[in-house]
């Protein structure tokens, strides 16, 4: 076939060759062309008609930016300047790497840590001037001063917009591509400039007379856009539902609809910001502060606020909020737990009607950043039994009850609660995540995508962020991939959220890693690696804390070594007191890769708590383990479907790679018979997640011993020193450079020396 890249840039005379030939060799052509070019509508023309198929290709996601700057400057960039990146080029392939090149090369960007990170606020730069200029040029001198107007605008509801802009001007710029069209909060139908990079061309020119007049021109007509938009919450019915709607918002840009949300929170921030300045109240400053939970945050203004804040009066629910806050971004910002502590001991002491509620934050706190309290349950009850009705101290205990692996409890918290003055959007984030981890996936997955639907309309990113993590791990759960990964990349292309929140996302960048993890054949860089390096191997809820994600993009080489690995990880989350995260690590880590270690804690785990909910997955992983093949086929043809069966698939998969990585055909053929069996009952075009089988190379125990000795000895030296022949050794070394497609002896070594069974 023949293929063309960019046809809008091909000249006339090469095109009429290129079709002579295309007629002489009568083979197809394909033809890559930009949809918004203002020459792509003439060039067709001269290729000669014929059959024909148009595919529109989306612009890319938040993911595909991620690899594509990792292939442009060589390394990742950081959350923020990914995001930066695809909302400023709305995903163009050759604008994502034309602003990052530029960006490094105009020392925008700075390589710390192995990361790329923004050194100030802006990536315009003088070499973009040529960039953008090209995607101008052919336009009328109406088309660009319509730009410029809405440059300053903003995205704004068209028909506010047709006050300054002519229509007939708005619909050129929109053929031309130059234009996104989407719904806001309020369902009018808003635009802006695409791609934003323009936007910030024209606010980077010199600002003419006539051109401050025509910004206090669009300031007057655009200064009744309502700021904080309401709109009321549709009830959940169905998972069906949900899915589709969510298929249908997958269709539209991300980097568009990133931008939107993000212009909108700004002006609401600012909002704020100047209110408090012009007084400098509690209630002034909690509402400020309350944007800065869940969107990225200005540290200077969070200080300011935090100090100048004349707090001697107030409403003591928003005073409780205000401490809170202090506490929390002494936490963010290093000052440590202690300095959270005795921020809310003060404020005990200066309101003690409401000292049981900052007890129960303060317990809070050191339940989520140290350990959970061994005498939880006489410390919640004292802290009810001095306020009932307090929304405070139910969402403490709903939260701390969820640590635990305690979802009914959770969930009668906040139902017994008397109200969330102060905090009301975390009441949605416990109900969601005590629905999963009940086992209730579905109602999880409907649950949590109605509440992040409301909180987008809200301009929420806390609840954005909070229940995207609840959707995320529910989706995944029970195999919704794609619809997971987006839902993740729309958050992520958002950018860094809020403090409160940051773990949360951070926890979403490790979950999209995984996939590309197991299934990569060498150590591969993911999403993963933008979440915060600092983190601990241990956290509350699942993916908080790297300890998963690590040790399975690890890889140790046999079986057994993961396990052993996968079991100690557990044991240290249970020592912890986070029941959640280690009960879901071991459903992950028995159906990824089984083992009688991992198995062991969970069953315990589960028994312990009365938990029933993964009765029939655990008997299932039983029979796998202990290689009872003739009970697992009678397990698999009485199994009844429940929210495991994605689970149920993976747990057979895991068991297949586990027999085909020791080199035990006879297993795997069985666990092979008993997926294919499993998978004609169940259908699904879901494929389980796994390893696979090149990455986790099956060495046998000899191969990893004499690799283990290949770091530092010859291969005289290995014959000698375990009795057997120098071509035996060579033959062994050749083997594992080959199944591990380590290039070096030295790399072979690296791979196999924390992986040695008899550690």
């Amino acid at each position: 076939m023949l293929v063309v890249d960019d046809l809008e840039f091909v000249d006339t005379e090469t095109l009429a060759v290129l079709d002579a030939v295309r007629r002489r060799t009568k083979r197809p052509i394909i033809v890559t062309m930009t949809d918004s070019s203002l020459y792509a509508k003439g060039r067709p023309a001269v290729l000669s008609p014929g059959p024909e198929a148009r595919v529109h290709l989306n612009p890319l996601r938040y993911e595909h930016v991620s690899e594509l700057i990792t292939d442009v400057l060589g390394a990742p960039a950081d959350a923020d300047t990914t995001a930066r990146i695809l909302t400023k080029s709305a995903g163009n392939p050759r604008l994502v790497a034309r602003i990052a090149e530029t960006a490094s090369l105009s020392n925008l960007l700075a390589l710390s840590d192995g990361q790329w990170h923004m050194t100030g606020d802006t990536l315009w730069n003088e070499h973009l001037h040529g960039t953008v200029e090209s995607l101008l040029e052919g336009l009328e001198s109406d088309e660009l001063t319509g730009l410029q107007t809405m440059a300053i605008a903003g995205t704004a509801p068209i028909d506010v917009l047709q006050q300054v802009v002519p229509a007939d001007v708005l619909d050129r710029l929109e053929q031309h591509g130059l234009i996104s069209v989407m719904d806001d909060p309020d369902t009018n139908i808003s635009a802006a400039i695409t791609p934003p990079v323009l936007a910030d061309y024209f606010r980077a020119q010199r600002v003419l007379t006539s051109r401050r007049v025509l910004k206090n021109r669009i300031t007057r007509t655009l200064s009744a856009l309502p700021q904080e938009p309401h709109v009321d919450v549709t009830p959940a019915d169905s998972l069906m539902r949900v899915l589709t709607a969510l298929g249908l918002e997958r269709s539209t840009d991300d980097a568009a609809a990133a931008r939107h949300f993000h212009e909108q929170v700004s002006v609401l921030e600012r909002h704020r910001y100047d209110l408090w300045d012009d007084e400098k109240s509690v209630s002034n400053a909690v509402a400020l502060l309350s944007v800065y939970w869940g969107s990225p945050i200005d540290a200077s203004r969070i200080e300011r606020v935090l100090s100048q804040t004349l707090s001697s009066e107030g409403d003591t629910c928003d005073l409780l909020f205000l401490a809170v806050t202090k506490a929390l971004w002494a936490i963010h910002s290093g000052k440590g737990l202690d300095y959270a502590a005795h921020t809310l001991s003060s404020f005990r002491k200066e309101r003690p009607e409401w000292s049981a509620e900052a007890e129960a934050v303060e317990v809070f706190l050191v339940a989520s950043y140290d350990r959970m309290p061994h005498n939880l349950d006489d410390t919640l009850a004292h802290l009810h039994d001095r306020h009932p009705g307090s929304g405070v101290v139910a969402c403490v205990r709903g939260m701390l009850e969820l640590y635990r692996l305690n979802p009914s409890a959770a969930l009668n918290a906040i139902d017994s609660s008397g109200g969330f003055r102060g905090f009301p959007r975390i009441e949605p984030f416990i109900r969601g995540l005590a629905l999963f981890s009940s086992g209730r996936i579905e109602e999880a997955i409907v649950f949590a995508l109605d509440q992040r639907a409301e909180a987008r309309r809200n301009l929420d990113q806390f609840g954005m962020v909070s229940n995207t993590y609840v959707a995320a791990q529910a989706l995944v759960y029970s195999g919704h991939f794609d619809e997971a990964e987006y839902l993740m990349g729309s958050a992520f292309a958002m950018g860094r959220p809020g403090f409160l929140v940051d773990s949360l996302h951070d926890a979403m960048l490790r979950l999209a890693g995984l996939r590309a993890a197991t299934s990569a054949i060498l150590p591969t860089a993911t999403l993963a690696t933008q979440a915060r390096r600092e983190a601990e191997d241990i956290g509350p809820l699942p993916g908080t804390a790297k300890g998963v994600y690590e040790l399975v993009a690890g890889r140790p080489l046999i079986p057994a070594v993961f396990d052993r690995k996968a079991a100690r990880l557990i044991r240290r989350q249970l020592e912890r007191g986070y029941v959640l995260e280690a009960t879901y690590s071991a459903l992950f880590f028995t159906c990824l890769l089984p083992g009688r270690k991992v198995l062991e804690i969970l069953r315990h785990t589960l028994k312990e708590r009365a938990f029933t909910a993964h009765d029939q997955l655990v008997a299932i992983a039983a029979a796998v383990v202990e290689e009872d093949h003739q009970l697992l086929e009678v397990l698999l043809k009485h199994y009844e479907p429940d929210s495991d069966l994605y689970q149920v698939r993976m747990l057979l998969r895991g068991a297949f790679k586990r027999y085909a990585f020791v080199d035990d055909t006879v297993g795997a053929a069985e666990m092979d018979r008993a997926y294919s069996i499993f998978a004609t009952r169940f259908p699904s075009v879901d494929e389980p997640m796994a390893f696979n089988s090149g990455s986790y190379s099956p060495l046998t125990v000899r191969e990893i011993e004499i690799a283990a000795l290949a770091g530092h000895r010859s291969n005289p030296e290995i014959a000698e020193h375990l009795g057997i022949s120098i071509r035996t050794v060579e033959n062994h070394i050749s083997n594992a450079l080959r199944k591990t497609g380590s290039p070096t002896r030295a790399a072979l070594f690296d791979l196999v020396r924390d992986s040695s069974p008899f550690r």
